[in-house]
């Protein structure tokens, strides 16, 4: 269960190469992600959340916007830390949309994932 972003993105080549080499590898992501892609490697197993991609493009962008702004630096700070508080608080909607999804959470019980 990948976390999108840079660990995705070192993780992605490890996950070909298993596949590759005859392991069956099932990712597990939501269906509003940013840089996860479906490969012939791996299996994607995708489940909703409730937010849009163009949302989480948008707080992406102001987080990295507000951490480049000049200005006092308490001001800078609380600023960052509000973006960041709502990216964080997208990725636990996230986990939590997984642990409800009853049909993915039955299968990757009994395919012992």
């Amino acid at each position: 269960v990948p976390v999108d972003g840079s660990h995705w993105l070192s993780m992605r080549e490890v996950l070909d190469i298993l596949g590759q080499r005859g392991h069956e590898v099932v990712v597990v992501a939501p269906e509003v992600i940013m840089h996860i892609k479906p490969s012939k490697n791996f299996v994607t197993k995708t489940y909703s959340v409730p937010y849009t991609q163009d949302e989480m493009e948008k707080d992406f962008k102001v987080f990295v916007h507000s951490s480049f702004e000049e200005g006092l630096f308490l001001e800078r700070f609380l600023n960052v830390y509000k973006h960041m508080k709502r990216l964080g608080d997208m990725a636990l909607t996230s986990c939590e949309q997984l642990l409800r999804n009853k049909e993915l959470m039955r299968y990757l019980e009994e395919s012992k994932f």
